[in-house]
């Protein structure tokens, strides 16, 4: 409040009080006077709050080109593929093949297809999908027991797309204790595969660790709420490739990523 402002205000509060009718004040000898502060009339009052806006996305938004670095993910979905006429595409860089599914589930066609890859020499890797409502090490005897580690090109990639209904807590403990075991027979980090929506509400902030292949069906990609490594986009599930009849989910790399960053080390 300004100087003019104050003296203002005060001389209309002695002026009140000595107006006929006016308020009578008394005062012991060398009490002083406070005047209470009268809002500016030139200032609005103060809006109501408003929602908090969204944090602006980490990554620019990007579109999927053929000239990036592609693959596919495959399973029994697909059929029996022509693995003969797979290696002709030349857009398809690897493949990762669905190994297992919780506790005892084995794709059909899982040995099919991942020694149809491995016949054309496409760098392969493995998949399971992962059940919040069976346990860890149940999970991994499946996994390690089916996908042999060592016949895998690629890093393993650990699908986690259900929240089951318990706590949250241990949701996220399940699929911890699952992924290090995954890490323990590999000796790398495996890929979490998830959507956008889905880590932004059960993963943010409790996997920051490890590195991603992030599902989103559309044109333009715009990234995830916090800035971890985004290895590739699955940009859709209607792709197509030689050799296979229907629709199959193709990817992209991202940023500077290639095959030689997914690929396995061999010892």
């Amino acid at each position: 409040m300004t100087v003019a402002c104050c003296l203002l205000t005060i001389t209309a509060a002695l002026a009140f009080a000595n107006e006929p009718g006016g308020i009578k004040t008394q005062r012991k000898q060398g009490e002083a006077v406070y005047a209470l502060p009268v809002p500016d009339s030139l200032l609005l009052p103060p809006a109501p709050d408003s929602p908090v806006p969204l944090v602006a996305e980490l990554r620019p938004i990007i579109r999927p080109s053929t000239n990036w670095g592609q693959g596919i993910d495959i399973s029994h979905h697909q059929g029996h593929i022509n693995w003969d006429r797979v290696p002709r595409d030349k857009n398809i860089q690897f493949i990762y093949v669905k190994a297992t599914e919780g506790a005892g589930h084995v794709d059909d066609l899982y040995l099919r297809n991942f020694y149809g890859a491995k016949r054309g020499n496409i760098p392969v890797g493995s998949y399971h999908f992962f059940s919040p409502s069976v346990s860890a090490l149940t999970q991994l005897e499946n996994f390690l027991t089916n996908a042999d580690p060592r016949q895998q090109d690629l890093i393993p990639v650990i699908d986690v797309e259900k929240r089951g209904k318990g706590p949250l807590s241990q949701f996220q403990g399940r699929l911890k204790a699952f992924l290090e075991g995954v890490e323990r027979v590999y000796g790398v980090k495996p890929i979490i595969y998830t959507g956008v929506n889905f880590y932004a509400e059960y993963l943010e902030g409790s996997f920051t660790g490890y590195r991603f292949m992030i599902a989103r069906y559309a044109d333009e990609f715009p990234g995830l709420c916090e800035d971890v490594p985004i290895l590739l986009w699955q940009y859709t599930s209607k792709g197509r490739a030689e050799g296979i009849k229907g629709d199959v989910d193709r990817s992209v790399f991202l940023d500077r990523y290639n095959v030689a960053d997914i690929m396995l080390k061999k010892n």
